[in-house]
């Protein structure tokens, strides 16, 4: 056997025991998150698991939702929730000990039909006879706690228009507002910008205005009884990355934070 011949054959070996010790190594990390963060993650989320070899399992359900699964005991390895949702959990003895990091934020915006022309909303008065004038609207049922629905909500009743708007609003249980508004169910819709720009149907016409508005940090932790703490501090360091940075800017938030 020449000198060649026994270098390849010791790469192949070393080769396979590096590839033997990362599977060995790779952990399945249980996400917990905001469906508002859907369309991001799920493109991130590949990226990581083929750099790491770890795998994610990803839940997404209203952020509410999610941070009553955590109190009521399940166990998460990694919570991505709204800042002040992870700070109270933190309080609560739910999340590991260590710094809760900033992931990405987005505002509650205003979604219309591809195409249309975009309504004003550059004030509180143009966004009110905007509203006054749409044959139909749809948010999130605050009722069910989705946060950009209780934006919304709040505005209308800000505005004083709530008995007006009545009639013409559809509520929907989560995210589906952009969806009602591409398929032309209805006018316009509320809901996180990261819920509109990934709708081709969709068109992002702007935040809501001034104080009626309102930005929502979402803020990641490792869960207190988490059994892969490393594999989940890793993921949240990825997502606060610079690479994952650019990919949730292309799906309308603001990295970091």
């Amino acid at each position: 056997m020449n000198g060649r011949s026994l270098t390849m054959q010791t790469t192949a070996a070393l080769t396979g025991l590096m590839l033997s010790a990362m599977v060995a190594d790779a952990a399945e990390v249980k996400v917990f998150t905001s469906v508002a963060l859907t369309n991001a993650l799920d493109e991130l989320a590949p990226i990581f698991e083929q750099k790491t070899g770890n795998k994610l399992t990803i839940s997404y359900d209203l952020a509410a939702a999610q941070k009553k699964r955590i109190l009521d005991g399940e166990r998460a390895d990694v919570i991505i929730l709204t800042r002040v949702m992870m700070d109270d959990l933190a309080k609560q003895n739910k999340l590991a000990p260590g710094n809760i990091v900033n992931v990405a934020s987005t505002p509650v915006a205003l979604a219309a039909r591809a195409g249309a022309p975009k309504p004003d909303i550059s004030t509180a008065d143009a966004f009110k006879q905007t509203l006054l004038s749409a044959k139909s609207i749809s948010y999130a049922d605050p009722a069910k706690g989705g946060l950009s629905g209780v934006v919304a909500s709040r505005a209308i009743e800000r505005l004083g228009i709530a008995e007006q708007m009545k009639s013409k609003t559809t509520l929907v249980p989560g995210a589906q507002s952009p969806d009602l508004v591409a398929k032309g169910e209805v006018e316009l819709g509320i809901a996180q910008a990261s819920e509109i720009v990934p709708n081709a149907g969709a068109q992002l016409v702007g935040p809501l205005p001034g104080e009626l508005g309102s930005m929502t940090q979402f803020s990641g932790g490792v869960g207190a009884e988490s059994a892969s703490a490393n594999a989940s501090k890793a993921l949240i360091d990825f997502l606060a990355g610079q690479e994952a940075g650019s990919q949730f800017k292309a799906k309308g938030f603001e990295p970091g934070g």
